[in-house]
């Protein structure tokens, strides 16, 4: 069964940092792009930052957390990260991370392989 579980997330001051983990399971992520994406209640999916197969080597983020957000992976872990930096109160939603073959895209529909989320919550 393939299977991705997203953890880390937590309640957090604004200005504070949390690194969401997604692990898979039944599949190597490695030959996959994979996505975060969050959703806030009532509000369509929000597209985060994708990073694209090795073999590509591209990561990108979305303009609301380019510069704040890195993405990364570990190989041996079978995981992928999100690092979160400078956490703001409208960050405050249920985090997903996803898997799909080939190359990233902003779309959620396109991603097969999806994680239960996390909740990160930034406020004073």
């Amino acid at each position: 069964q393939l299977q991705l579980v997203e953890s880390g997330g937590g309640d957090v001051q604004p200005g504070g940092s949390l690194t969401l983990s997604c692990v898979a399971s039944g599949f190597t992520l490695n030959p996959h792009s994979i996505g975060w994406f969050r959703q806030a209640p009532g509000k369509e999916r929000e597209w985060v930052a994708c990073t694209s197969t090795p073999r590509i080597g591209t990561t990108t983020y979305a303009d609301p957390v380019k510069g704040r957000f890195t993405v990364s992976r570990d190989n041996a872990k079978n995981t992928v990260y999100l690092q979160m930096n400078n956490l703001k109160p409208e960050d405050t939603v249920n985090y997903y991370c996803a898997a799909k073959t080939k190359v990233c895209s902003p779309s959620p529909s396109v991603f097969g392989t999806w994680g239960q989320g996390t909740q990160v919550t930034v406020s004073s």
